[in-house]
C-alpha cells in the first residue's frame, strides 16, 4: 500500500531562511522520480530548482506561485510505493496517516544531501490518529472551496457537550494542527471544506471566530478606515535579492565604522599593456582581471584589509586567501559572485572566471556557493558612466576598492601638460582592522601600479 511522506522546504545553505515560489515543476496527481526538480525557488541569493528525495506520485501541493515559506514548511505530498491505482492514492490521502522512517524502502528515498534530508531515509512520520471508538462517522459532503474575498459559510462547530466523530482527522498541515491546538480546538467538531472534508486554516479560524462571538451580539459596524497619504503609493515588497540587499547594508552601516580615502591616477601605461597582451594573441585579458591581479598584489603588502571583525570575541581575524567579490548588475538586481582563491590565478583565469559568474548571475543560474565567501570587494562602478562613488562594505568583509571610468583628461606628464586616460580610485575600509595609513598605503601602491604595471614585476 502507499505511504504519503511530507517534503519540507529544505535548508538550501548560507544561512538562508525562506524561499519564494517562482514556479512549479511538478502538479498534482504527477509521477515524480527520486531527485527529480518539483519547484524553482527564489532565495535572498539565488534561483534554485529544487529536488525531491521521494519518488512516487504528488498527492498536494502547498503555496500558490508568489508565496514566500519558511524553510521547513512543508512544499508537497508524494505516495511512495504501492502501484499507483487510484484506490491506492485515495488510502494514502492525506489523513489517511504516515508511516515511520523505518518501514520505508531504502530504494526510494534520494542519495543526494538536502539539508534537513541527509542520505539515510526520509525523517520519522507521524502515525494514524487512531480513537477507542473505532465506528467512523458518516462523512459530511466536501464543500465547495470558498472564494477568498467572500468566503462561503461553513458549518458551526458542534456544542461543547456534543459527542465527537470517531476516526482520523482529515488535516495535513501542522500549521492547522498547532492553530486548533493553541487554541483549545478539537478538530473533530469542525467540517473541512476542502476536498474529501479536508480541513483548512479557514475552516479552523471560522470555527473559532463562531465560538468567541456570542450569536445573539450583532456584528458591530467597522469603523471607516483613516485615509492615509502613504497608502496611495506604490508599495514594493523587500524580499528576494532587493530584501537581502537591504539587511545586508543596513548591518553594515550600523556594525561598520567605515571611511573612505580616494585618488586619481593616470591609468594609460595599463591600458597600453592590456592593448599589448590582447595583440600577442591567445584569449583576450579583462580590465577587471588586471584591476583583480592589482588587488591581490596589494592585500598581500597589507593584510589587514583582507580581514573581518569577530564582535563577539572582539578579534581581528586576518584570512590567509583572497576570495575576490565583485559588483555585477543583473534583471534581479545588484549581486556580488566571488571568484575563489583569486591570489593564485592568472589574468587569463581570472578573465574566465570573471565572464562565467557575470553571466550565470544575468541568467539568474547562479548558486549560493558562488555568491558567498568573499573577503574583499572590488566595485567597478565606472561602467555605469561616473568617475567616483562612497560604496558600503559588503559585511563582513573589511574593505572595497571603487573603480571609476577610465577618461581622457588633461594631466601633467614628465613636466608637461598632455591628454592622459584618467581613472579616480576610493577604497572603503573598517575603521576598527586599520589605520589611516594602511589604507592610504594600500590604495596608493594601487594607483602606482595602475600608473606604472611594471612595478608588479617585483612581486610576480
Amino acid at each position: 500500500m502507499a505511504q504519503v511522506l511530507e517534503f519540507k522546504l529544505p535548508d538550501l545553505g548560507e544561512g538562508l531562511t525562506e524561499a519564494e515560489i517562482v514556479r512549479w515543476l511538478v502538479a498534482v496527481g504527477d509521477v515524480v522520480a527520486i531527485d527529480q526538480p518539483v519547484v524553482e525557488v527564489e532565495t535572498a541569493k539565488a534561483m534554485v530548482e529544487v529536488p525531491c528525495p521521494y519518488g512516487g506520485v504528488v498527492t498536494a501541493r502547498y503555496g500558490e506561485e508568489g508565496t514566500e515559506l519558511p524553510v521547513g514548511a512543508p512544499l508537497l505530498t508524494v505516495a511512495v510505493g504501492g502501484t499507483g491505482a487510484p484506490e491506492e492514492l485515495a488510502e494514502a490521502a492525506p489523513g489517511a496517516g504516515r508511516a515511520d522512517a523505518d518501514a520505508a524502502v531504502s530504494s526510494e528515498y534520494s542519495g543526494n544531501v538536502l539539508v534537513g534530508y541527509g542520505t539515510a531515509g526520509p525523517a520519522a512520520r507521524r502515525r494514524r490518529v487512531r480513537h477507542a471508538n473505532p465506528a467512523a462517522a458518516a462523512q459530511a459532503p466536501a464543500a465547495a472551496p470558498a472564494p477568498v474575498a467572500a468566503p462561503a459559510p461553513v458549518a458551526a462547530p458542534a456544542p461543547v457537550g456534543a459527542p465527537a466523530a470517531a476516526g482520523p482527522v482529515p488535516v495535513i498541515s501542522p500549521l492547522v494542527r498547532k492553530l486548533a491546538r493553541d487554541r483549545g480546538l478539537d478538530l473533530r467538531e469542525v467540517r473541512g471544506s476542502g476536498p474529501e472534508g479536508l480541513i483548512l486554516r479557514a475552516d479552523v479560524e471560522l470555527a473559532l471566530a463562531a465560538l468567541e462571538q456570542p450569536v445573539a451580539a450583532p456584528a458591530p459596524t467597522p469603523a471607516p478606515a483613516a485615509v492615509s497619504v502613504a497608502a496611495a503609493g506604490e508599495r514594493v515588497p523587500l524580499r528576494g535579492v532587493r530584501g537581502a540587499v537591504a539587511d545586508k547594508l543596513s548591518r553594515s552601516r550600523t556594525e561598520i565604522p567605515d571611511a573612505t580615502c580616494w585618488v586619481d591616477a593616470d591609468a594609460t601605461e595599463l591600458m597600453a599593456a592590456r592593448a599589448a597582451m590582447n595583440a600577442a594573441g591567445g584569449p583576450k585579458i579583462s580590465l577587471l582581471a588586471l584591476l583583480a591581479r592589482i588587488c591581490v598584489h596589494a592585500l598581500a603588502r597589507f593584510p589587514e584589509l583582507n580581514s573581518t571583525v569577530d564582535t563577539a570575541a572582539r578579534e581581528i581575524v586576518r584570512l590567509p586567501s583572497v576570495h575576490l567579490g565583485f559588483a555585477a548588475q543583473t534583471p534581479r538586481g545588484l549581486v556580488v559572485p566571488v571568484v575563489k582563491d583569486a591570489g593564485t590565478r592568472t589574468a587569463e583565469s581570472l578573465t574566465e572566471e570573471f565572464a562565467r559568474l557575470t553571466e550565470a548571475a544575468r541568467q539568474g543560474a547562479i548558486t549560493p556557493a558562488d555568491l558567498t565567501g568573499g573577503t574583499f570587494t572590488l566595485n567597478n562602478y565606472g561602467v555605469f558612466g561616473v568617475d567616483g562613488s562612497t560604496p558600503i562594505i559588503n559585511h563582513p568583509e573589511a574593505a572595497m576598492l571603487g573603480v571609476g571610468r577610465i577618461i581622457p583628461k588633461p594631466w601633467v606628464h614628465q613636466g608637461e601638460l598632455a591628454v592622459r586616460q584618467v581613472v579616480q580610485l576610493s577604497l572603503t575600509f573598517d575603521h576598527r582592522v586599520c589605520d589611516g595609513g594602511t589604507a592610504g598605503g594600500f590604495l596608493r601602491y594601487v594607483a602606482n601600479c595602475v600608473e606604472q604595471p611594471a612595478v608588479l614585476l617585483r612581486t610576480v
